[in-house]
């Protein structure tokens, strides 16, 4: 189970969640990685990469260290740079249509792109988000529990625009969430030109535990993090609730597999609900690694990768697991099923390989 962090920075299940083990390199230049774009590069698919998301049938976007992003029209065979108004690490992305997509990011960065990935404008950053938190808390009845969510907020906004942003699930091209450290939650409903704090909504505002991922299943959306925390959003009670999944360490990432959610974590444990989240299962999924990555095919086929490189299907909604033989490996951040391919992003960049057929 991943100790709290502290209040100065984040612990290696953070980085293993969003950028598996790499820190954004403030100190590379002494412009503000808030206002300096990322830097052109060659070899930009051979750049480390933390998360991928499908724009259309074969067009994919992937994102990365130090601002970088690229594209591929071709399912993953060749990628493109794309230019970022940022050099923060980005750690998630999403297209709701091939239009309108968002990325987020450390230093509590959020992009948006309206022509399918080509450009991007920030719409949040650090600085924002820590004013935005503290008025909508102080704007609130004084109380107990108000009183020491200020308190902790005030102190993350005197530590400075630090805290990363994990992941994002936008439900339309205006309606979405984006949760990250120390349990931000921020959701907008105009496609990103305001936003409201959900700091003080939620079971775990107790620790305040880091949100490491967030996704709809069955018309509902789920939240997962530090010290086995999974919470479903109650929409009649406008607050983010509690689910006891028997598991106590962290969860990295979530997977809807349409009549089933599995949400993975460290050292390849992983549990699956097939009821809506009303009860759960271990997983034997047969690796060693934290589970970081994962994706669903076309065919319903479920993937799930580790930190170690390993990459494990499932042909049957996830009653058995096998490994799938890779030329190379490598610490795994995200994966995409896309024409015909297994996309796989991680430490050494990007690569696609054609799928097994059994």
């Amino acid at each position: 189970m991943c100790a709290k962090p502290g209040r100065n920075g984040l612990t290696a299940c953070v980085l293993a969640a969003c950028v598996l083990g790499g820190l954004a390199a403030a100190g590379a230049g002494h412009a503000d990685p808030l206002q300096r774009p990322a830097r052109a590069s060659a070899l930009v698919a051979r750049r480390q990469m933390t998360a991928l998301a499908a724009i259309g049938p074969s067009r994919l976007i992937a994102v990365g260290q130090r601002g970088h992003a690229a594209v591929s029209g071709d399912g993953g065979a060749s990628w493109a740079q794309v230019a970022m108004p940022v050099s923060v690490d980005l750690t998630a992305v999403q297209f709701v249509t091939p239009l309108q997509g968002y990325a987020v990011g450390h230093d509590g960065v959020v992009l948006a792109s309206a022509d399918g990935g080509a450009t991007w404008r920030k719409l949040l950053d650090g600085v924002a988000v820590n004013a935005l938190v503290l008025a909508q808390l102080a704007a609130q009845p004084a109380g107990a529990e108000r009183d020491r969510l200020l308190a902790e907020a005030q102190r993350n906004a005197a530590a400075g625009p630090d805290k990363p942003f994990l992941d994002l699930y936008f439900t339309s091209a205006r309606e979405g969430f984006v949760v990250g450290a120390y349990n931000l939650i921020l959701q907008t409903r105009d496609g990103g030109a305001s936003w409201t704090s959900w700091y003080a909504r939620s079971d775990n505002g107790d620790k305040l535990l880091n949100l490491y991922a967030i996704r709809a299943h069955r018309g509902q959306l789920f939240a997962a993090g530090e010290a086995g925390l999974l919470m479903r959003l109650d929409t009649a009670r406008q607050r983010w609730v509690r689910v006891d999944t028997g598991y106590r360490g962290s969860f990295f990432g979530l997977l809807d597999c349409g009549d089933a959610l599995i949400a993975h974590g460290m050292r390849g444990h992983a549990v699956i609900s097939r009821d809506g989240g009303a009860s759960w299962r271990a997983l034997a999924t047969g690796l060693q690694g934290s589970i970081t990555a994962s994706a669903r095919g076309a065919d319903g086929s479920l993937w799930l990768g580790d930190q170690i490189g390993k990459v494990v299907v499932s042909r049957d909604g996830g009653q058995t697991f096998n490994g799938m033989a890779l030329p190379a490996s490598q610490p795994l951040a995200a994966l995409q099923v896309s024409s015909n391919k297994l996309v796989m992003a991680g430490m050494r960049g990007l690569r696609s390989l054609p799928l097994p057929r059994n």
